[in-house]
């Protein structure tokens, strides 16, 4: 049984999900005071319902990698990530005039129910400079928070309409030119005390293994520092998305820096046509201890997408 939630929302900041004590998530939509970091919403602190922080936050080696968040590290030029831009025979350059940011306009639908919190959100992608690029519809919910299961999960879904009047050119560094760094989409950072965990996938896919592939969903196990505990994220494709605009295919990194992304555009570009809009759903489930490939199983099993 789903457990009762507290929502507050402090208007104009942050919208902030708690259960049993724990602050599960705070969905940040304050602007960043810095440009060059892609002012847009993020979600950070994430956290088990044992009170595990499972996100990252502004690391040194990335300052503008915040917690989970919608990300567009290439699109017709411009860099919708934040930080140095990867350019074709020059490396990373500080680019600054690339920059663009995901403009918070309103929640158009608010909801909270005993055990659940259901949201959408209206944003504008602009680009640096000031034109409208895109309008995006963002649905966020939080349900199934579940002692029993010791497990919590966020749905996140975009509907991305470009506005712009010419198309808009989605890539990532790997579409540029380097190889493997096909991060683009929806991106979570973990903190730094999970650098070195496990990697999990369906069958026999897992650890390094998964950059780049394409499976229903991968699992990241991390440890964390100061406590003997384990902690999993669970990210899942929702079956629609086998028919999406264009094929996924993960982005992850165990390393020293343990990062996860939904990667829509890793190996080859894709084109948004003027007036056109395209849309994903993805579930992320955040759970206390060590999943193993079975336990993710029978949980993706027992919660219909």
């Amino acid at each position: 049984m789903s457990a009762e939630i507290t929502v507050t929302h402090r208007h104009g900041e942050h919208v902030a999900v708690e259960a049993g004590g724990v602050q599960l998530l705070s969905y940040v939509y304050k602007p960043d005071p810095v440009a060059y970091e892609a002012r847009k919403p993020y979600v950070h602190p994430l956290r088990t319902l044992g009170g595990r922080l499972v996100s990252g936050y502004r690391p040194s080696d990335h300052r503008w990698h915040k917690g989970l968040q919608m990300t567009a590290s290439h699109l017709s030029g411009q860099n919708f990530w934040g930080g140095h831009t990867y350019v074709p025979g020059d490396w990373y350059r500080e680019l600054p005039d690339r920059i663009g940011s995901m403009r918070h306009d309103e929640f158009s639908d608010f909801a909270v129910a005993r055990d659940r919190l259901s949201f959408t959100e209206q944003l504008t992608w602009v680009a640096n400079g000031g034109d409208e690029w895109a309008r995006e519809r963002r649905d966020i919910a939080v349900h199934s928070v579940e002692p029993d299961e010791g497990a919590w999960a966020l749905d996140w879904a975009i509907e991305l309409t470009n506005v712009r009047g010419t198309p808009l050119e989605f890539g990532s560094p790997t579409t540029a030119g380097r190889e493997m760094a096909g991060y683009t989409g929806l991106h979570w950072r973990g903190p730094r005390d999970f650098g070195g965990g496990t990697v999990l996938g369906p069958g026999d896919f897992g650890g390094g293994d998964m950059m780049g592939k394409q499976a229903p969903w991968l699992a990241f196990v991390g440890e964390h520092d100061g406590v003997d505990a384990h902690s999993t994220l669970l990210f899942a494709h929702a079956p629609e998305n086998d028919k999406a605009i264009h094929e996924s295919h993960w982005f992850v990194r165990a390393g020293d820096q343990p990062m996860v992304a939904f990667s829509w555009a890793f190996f080859e570009e894709f084109v948004l046509p003027p007036g056109e809009s395209f849309a994903y759903r993805y579930r992320i489930v955040v759970a206390d201890g060590a999943w193993d490939r079975d336990r993710v199983t029978r949980y993706l099993g027992n919660h219909e997408f």
